[in-house]
């Protein structure tokens, strides 16, 4: 059962020609509903290591916040495509500069987009 994504066309035409938009389609044309809740739960669970160390007041660069930025690069790696530190970097990226990436994060947490930004790239640079 595929579930229906608003970004889905704009996807295709931004990534379409890549191996992780190809690896990604053949993974997310076989999850069932269940397979989707669980990947829900997976991805919020890394958010909320985003917001633990954040409300916490630890700096991106912390350990802490550096096994959030794990579990979310291997949670994208898991349910959807290869995801090493330079692609998430590049998500990260995203995350800040698109509206719609900012506003997922930041409406579970004033400031997160930025956060979570920074801690992937933090994590990033000590990885690569």
């Amino acid at each position: 059962m595929s579930i229906t994504n608003p970004f889905e066309a704009e996807a295709k035409e931004r990534w379409g020609e890549t191996d992780s938009y190809k690896t990604s389609s053949e993974r997310v044309a076989k999850y069932t509903e269940a397979d989707w809740e669980v990947q829900r739960s997976d991805q919020q669970a890394a958010v909320n290591l985003f917001i633990a160390a954040m409300n916490s007041g630890l700096p991106a660069d912390s350990v802490e916040a550096g096994v959030a930025a794990e579990a979310h690069r291997r949670q994208i790696d898991k349910w959807f495509y290869p995801c090493s530190h330079e692609m998430q970097s590049g998500l990260a990226q995203m995350y800040v500069a698109d509206e719609r990436f900012a506003k997922f994060y930041n409406d579970q947490a004033d400031g997160l987009a930025q956060y979570v930004h920074d801690a992937i790239i933090a994590n990033a640079l000590k990885h690569l």
